[in-house]
């Protein structure tokens, strides 16, 4: 019998959620669920859309597990947010790890989405809240700290350290035992070969940086 599953989201995440879990795992997903201010339908894919502040009249934590189907936004501070709030509501966490995905890690915590292709070397430690995007390769004794978010073909070398709350762009790649210090941000294509201070932010010449504070920006 396939476990019950409460997705939090209705965007474009929650859809991606919505068809691995249902085509890739032993869950089935039953519900939706969103803050009351933001749920604007009553169902999605034929199944219902309720409000997150009474989930649990409807779908109690004993019976019903939960995943946080949210991107990185704010340094992936929304999904964390609703993450320990399903915990204080008594939901146990799913985590979804495609079949298609190479797994040879020491753990893996709750509520992480890790899709296709990825490659997960022995020894290494993933969080809790934690997304990694296709095809990406994490190094033997690598420890992805909780709240990070790598998106794809992204190369973590061996006995990286990713801490909290990290944003790690497409084609990244990070050298050998390093440290990515907390609520930092690596862009897409970069190269990084030392240290990252926490919140610190490197992108590639010609980056778009619009969005990023000049203060803050480390060209590499």
């Amino acid at each position: 019998m396939k476990k019950k599953l409460v997705i939090f989201g209705i965007s474009e995440i929650a859809d991606l959620a919505y068809y691995y879990f249902s085509n890739d795992s032993d869950y089935e997903v039953v519900a939706f669920t969103v803050d009351s201010s933001f749920r604007d339908v009553d169902y999605k894919f034929n199944i219902p859309v309720v409000d997150f502040e009474s989930v649990e009249d409807n779908f109690p934590p004993l019976n019903y597990e939960f995943f946080i189907a949210l991107s990185y936004t704010k340094l992936n501070e929304l999904r964390k947010e609703k993450y320990y709030a399903a915990k204080e509501k008594g939901y146990t966490l799913a985590t979804y790890v495609s079949t298609k995905c190479t797994n040879f890690s020491g753990s893996i915590g709750d509520n992480c989405f890790i899709l296709e292709d990825n490659t997960i070397q022995p020894y290494v430690i993933i969080g809790n809240n934690v997304t990694l995007w296709s095809g990406n390769h994490i190094g033997h004794h690598s420890v992805i700290e909780s709240h990070n978010f790598i998106s794809s073909h992204v190369v973590v070398s061996g006995g990286v350290v990713v801490e909290e709350q990290c944003f790690i762009g497409v084609n990244a790649t990070l050298r050998d035992h390093i440290t990515i210090g907390y609520k930092s941000i690596i862009g897409a294509s970069a190269i990084i070969l030392s240290n990252v201070e926490p919140e610190g932010v490197y992108i590639s010449q010609g980056t778009e940086r619009s969005k990023v504070p000049s203060s803050r920006i480390r060209n590499i």
